[in-house]
């Protein structure tokens, strides 16, 4: 449930707008919904900030719907992975505001907008078939709430395209690093930037690749700080984890601004 809705909900009942039985009746929900083939958790909004998200991999487009319709039901945005059009198609008739990102494989209905952040998150590929996982990661990030710039087909094998854009990797606050082949962007990106840098593997790339399996590998064994990896191909957990950090470090600059005495800025 949105935590909007449910101060909402509370603050009605502490000014005796609604009854104890009829905000009863509105939270009956929590913490979270059978469906039968699923249990909509209703909580995760209150718990981690983002509603559910849907992986709509080994669902019928039925489920898909059914699941959305209950998330939109308790205020909540929502935000289905690996959607293919048949998905789309099924879940257009619940808001005029779903839009699809075939590119990503995402679905998105924002029936609010999250608050703003100030920090960046950006998305760097090694080439152009890493897209497709680049936008998954950019997609989540940008509808969990985190402004996202996207940096694209700026791979090792032609180093120059990622140095004439290293401005660019500077003011980002968190890099997500997509690359398949040998996964070597990753590291590059690391030794450039004083940032956290999310590395997420792609199955891309010719057999020995292992599909992916050798870019994971590479990047695990980064010798660049600050990098971290999440699984081949998982876009959203970079995206999410991405936007995660960019949280933190907005938490952090209210710290250092209530920190900071009266006519002095903190040293950049």
């Amino acid at each position: 449930m949105n935590p909007d809705l449910l101060h909402q909900i509370l603050d009605d009942l502490h000014e005796h707008r609604v009854s104890v039985s009829e905000a009863m009746n509105r939270l009956r929900t929590l913490p979270f919904e059978d469906l039968g083939f699923a249990h909509v958790d209703h909580h995760r909004h209150l718990r981690q900030g983002a509603p559910e998200v849907i992986f709509c991999a080994g669902k019928t487009p039925a489920q898909v719907t059914a699941i959305a319709a209950r998330i939109l039901a308790g205020g909540s945005n929502v935000l289905a992975t690996r959607a293919d059009d048949r998905i789309y198609e099924a879940l257009r008739p619940l808001h005029p505001k779903a839009v699809y990102n075939p590119a990503g494989r995402l679905v998105t209905i924002q029936i609010y907008e999250p608050p703003p952040l100030k920090g960046t998150v950006l998305v760097v590929s090694a080439g152009t078939s890493d897209i497709p996982v680049a936008e998954e990661a950019a997609g989540t990030a940008r509808a969990l709430g985190s402004p996202v710039d996207t940096l694209y087909d700026v791979g090792v094998a032609g180093l120059h395209r990622l140095l004439d854009k290293a401005e660019c990797l500077f003011k980002a606050r968190v890099l997500v690093v997509v690359a398949g082949m040998e996964g070597a962007l990753a590291s590059v990106v690391g030794g450039l930037v004083a940032k956290p840098v999310i590395a997420v593997p792609t199955s891309t790339g010719y057999g020995a690749s292992f599909g992916g399996l050798s870019a994971l590998l590479a990047m695990l064994n980064s010798c660049a700080s600050g990098v971290s990896v999440v699984n081949i191909d998982n876009g959203f957990g970079g995206g999410y984890t991405a936007h995660m950090i960019n949280l933190l470090g907005e938490e952090n600059e209210e710290r250092i601004s209530h920190a900071v005495p009266a006519g002095r800025e903190p040293h950049p």
